[in-house]
């Protein structure tokens, strides 16, 4: 019997799984809630997923080459990439979540707008699970309620994913982004063309930092912060309004919007046959936030060993076969998310190791590790001499933090 596979969910993880899935000749079952979702994000993307993903020029916005970093005392650091060709993109999810689930449809993904409200687990390794859903495809609020028996399910449905909790894959702590799409005279918008802002500072985040990014016709203006501080995220909000009001004066908010953002992967990842990716396993990373690249990644690499092990779908591949994903996971960006949580912990204290990390970002040396690493997602090591700078830097820049601290 063939492999029957269900993927709840098709934002960039759960459309990269399905597409993986399908090029391979599996029977793939794509669930969407809501087809035209635009969820609340920053949208940068680094340049390694373009290509690896073959993402087309239309999905990206802007092309960012710059990066101001504002301390909390609002001295500014200007980072620029040096190579022409290099650069982050910024997207609007409901044009790069579209594109990627119309490609896996294309493909063959049997695409179900649909509510999976309920997963039964099966009593044995070799009974089919069954998912209770409601289908939309008549318009209706509530849908028709239907199920499907399948033989894998990857939870690819987000921070709160009912995949995760019918699997019993133990919680997470997470941070709570809060941001506005604002748009901004033809002037205004002109600063903005190919540039990014981050702030530090505890009045946009205790814990986080805040960010002016540019889309199509506007920018997205928000802040992030942990659960323990969810109470105070339209203060928080309202401070990166403050600190960034000379460059969005005159601009009008089109659309407000709040989400969940994991903090750390959820315990268990696998359980049976089914596979968490993507927000659903807490794949998000400390410091920068960034979640796009590893959900589409996490995603993809999970297909891949169901296809491998599955032997192109004709057997069902068991628990410890589909772990090898995450071990394989693990290997690659483990570091990668050990680095990120240092940074996070050591620069995010207080304003005056704001001050530090802000002050340091002027580094040239610092400034390429960096957009390397973030670029091309790999953690790059720096000869010994190299080193040695950064770290008498750190020191030294912790140091004076202090005093300049507000």
């Amino acid at each position: 019997m063939a492999l029957r596979v269900a993927v709840v969910g098709s934002g960039p993880a759960g459309s990269s799984a399905a597409e993986t899935l399908v090029k391979a000749g599996i029977e793939t079952y794509l669930f969407e809630r809501k087809l035209d979702n635009a969820k609340p994000c920053g949208g940068a993307i680094p340049l390694c997923m373009v290509s690896e993903f073959d993402l087309p020029d239309r999905i990206i916005d802007r092309r960012v080459r710059k990066m101001k970093m504002i301390s909390p005392s609002n001295i500014e650091v200007d980072i620029n990439l040096e190579k022409e060709d290099e650069y982050i993109g910024m997207c609007r999810r409901e044009i790069l979540d579209g594109f990627l689930r119309d490609r896996a449809e294309k493909l063959g993904a049997n695409l179900i707008n649909g509510t999976v409200h309920k997963l039964d687990i099966p009593t044995n390794n070799t009974d089919p699970y069954l998912l209770h859903y409601a289908d939309h495809s008549d318009g209706s609020v509530a849908g028709v309620q239907k199920t499907l028996k399948v033989d894998l399910v990857i939870g690819a449905d987000g921070a709160n994913s009912r995949v995760a909790k019918a699997i019993d894959a133990g919680d997470y702590n997470y941070a709570i982004a809060f941001q506005e799409r604002i748009r901004l005279p033809e002037d205004k918008m002109a600063y903005y063309n190919d540039l990014a802002e981050m702030y530090v500072g505890t009045d946009v985040s205790p814990d986080f930092y805040a960010w002016v990014f540019p889309k199509y016709d506007h920018v997205a203006v928000g802040t992030g912060t942990m659960k323990v501080n969810q109470a105070l995220i339209k203060k928080l909000q309202a401070g990166i309004r403050t600190r960034a009001a000379k460059r969005l004066e005159g601009g009008e908010i089109i659309k407000v919007e709040a989400h969940p953002i994991p903090e750390h992967p959820r315990p268990r990842r696998v359980v049976g046959r089914v596979a968490l990716v993507g927000d659903a396993a807490g794949t998000v990373t400390k410091s920068s936030g960034e979640g796009i690249y590893f959900a589409a990644k996490s995603a993809r690499m999970c297909a891949e060993t169901i296809v491998e092990f599955s032997e192109g779908g004709t057997r069902v591949p068991t628990e410890e076969e589909l772990k090898i994903y995450l071990k394989r996971w693990d290997k690659k960006y483990g570091i990668t998310y050990a680095v990120l949580d240092i940074l996070q912990r050591v620069f995010y204290r207080t304003d005056a190791t704001r001050e530090a990390f802000v002050e340091m970002c002027a580094d040239m040396d610092v400034q390429r590790m960096t957009f390397d690493s973030y670029l091309y997602k790999t953690v790059v090591p720096a000869n010994p001499f190299v080193q040695m700078k950064i770290t008498a830097k750190t020191i030294g820049s912790l140091l004076r933090g202090n005093a300049l601290a507000p």
